[in-house]
């Protein structure tokens, strides 16, 4: 017998010709109403589900790999960002290095995002749709064998009704219709088994895939917000640094008549500071002595710091020699030099005085913390610190 293809002969061609021009017939006869056809309508209501279930699962996947496309255009902008900040970040700048670290963790973030929403939510709806090409293709078959069915039902009436009845062609046709109906009915109740079970499974598909999306959403933003932070304190430090470099400048040159105040930084202090404290009015300082003195009144002295402070105290013997007033930070302050006191939001200090007046620089107090007075009782870690980073109390 001649060959018309791999695995195909001359005849099982025609018999399949054969076969799509007798469905074909017999379709036409059902939408002439000149044959019943085969109805069921459990499972047409199962085949709707399927379709819209087909469509919808399309949709999901296509919408998701849109989802993770812009993820991948998200990662790629914020890369090319993040280069250029490094490109035009300076070595002697604060913080290079840690914003080198902090682009190679932004960058693996991304990554790790994109992979993570890839392996867990794109593959569990890739999962879910691989099946469906095959049930759609079981579907088809089941309704062209029904077809079959319904033809090889009425020829065999037909032959029984004839007037001439030809027994042997009745025998063949109900042989052929037991074989068309078992093969219809073997399929068809697969498919009614299967196709309910797939219809739920939808539920448990959409639970997995937007729990794992929603998760990998909340730790993806909950770490790049850490990042981001890290990001704004770095840039904040730096126009810190880069403020008291230039005050210090100024402080330590003075040379030029318009020097810069000491106190500017990005801790948001006043640009303007107010003028240093005054000393202790006399009067006051000469009662305090005139007080303490034995009944020889003697000259009228200078008052000394040590019986002011305990006056304006209330509690002598317990401030520093050179007690002015307390005062409390308002804003973080980074000691730039030896002589400097370095200030954390919330510290107390409680302010000297200089050993003399041409050694107070305009707008800066001199002082001890609180905390190191009150544990060592001495005055060896004073330093001088911005006025305008602190508020008097």
């Amino acid at each position: 017998m001649a060959e018309t293809g791999k695995g195909v002969t001359a005849g099982k061609l025609a018999i399949n010709v054969q076969k799509r021009l007798t469905r074909a017939q017999e379709k036409v006869l059902q939408k002439l109403g000149k044959a019943d056809e085969t109805r069921d309508a459990a499972f047409d209501e199962m085949g709707v589900n399927f379709n819209k279930q087909m469509a919808e699962g399309a949709k999901l996947h296509k919408d998701l790999k849109a989802y993770l496309a812009a993820v991948k255009t998200m990662h790629d902008a914020s890369r090319r960002l993040q280069d250029c900040l490094a490109d035009m970040y300076e070595l002697d700048w604060f913080g290079k290095e840690d914003m080198d670290t902090l682009a190679e963790d932004t960058d693996t973030l991304w990554l790790d995002y994109h992979q993570n929403m890839t392996d867990k939510s794109l593959s569990t709806v890739e999962a879910y749709l691989v099946q469906f090409p095959d049930i759609k293709a079981r579907i088809a078959k089941r309704d062209r064998k029904m077809v079959d069915f319904d033809s090889a039902r009425h020829h065999f009436t037909s032959l029984q009704k004839g007037k001439k009845k030809d027994e042997a062609k009745i025998a063949k046709a109900e042989e052929d219709l037991g074989r068309a109906q078992k093969i219809y009915e073997e399929l068809n109740v697969e498919l009614q088994d299967e196709l309910p079970v797939l219809w739920d499974s939808r539920v448990g598909v959409y639970v997995n895939t937007f729990q794992s999306l929603a998760g990998h959403q909340e730790k993806f933003h909950r770490e790049m917000n850490k990042l981001s932070q890290n990001m704004n304190d770095i840039m904040t430090k730096l126009e810190e640094q880069r403020e008291l470099k230039k005050g210090a400048t100024a402080k330590r040159g003075g040379a030029s008549s318009d020097e810069a105040d000491h106190s500017e930084s990005a801790g948001s202090p006043p640009q303007r500071p107010g003028p240093p404290p005054s000393r202790p009015p006399a009067q006051l300082a000469s009662s305090l002595d005139r007080g303490q003195q034995d009944e020889d009144p003697g000259p009228e002295q200078a008052p000394s710091w040590d019986s002011w402070a305990a006056a304006t105290s209330g509690a002598e013997g317990d401030v520093p020699p050179g007690f002015l007033y307390k005062v409390k930070a308002v804003h973080d302050y980074a000691a730039t030099d030896s002589d400097e006191l370095e200030l954390k939001t919330g510290d107390m200090v409680l302010a000297l005085a200089f050993d003399s007046p041409d050694e107070q620089d305009d707008g800066w107090l001199l002082g001890v913390k609180e905390s190191h007075w009150l544990q060592n009782k001495d005055i060896s870690a004073k330093g001088v610190f911005p006025e305008n980073f602190t508020q008097k109390l």
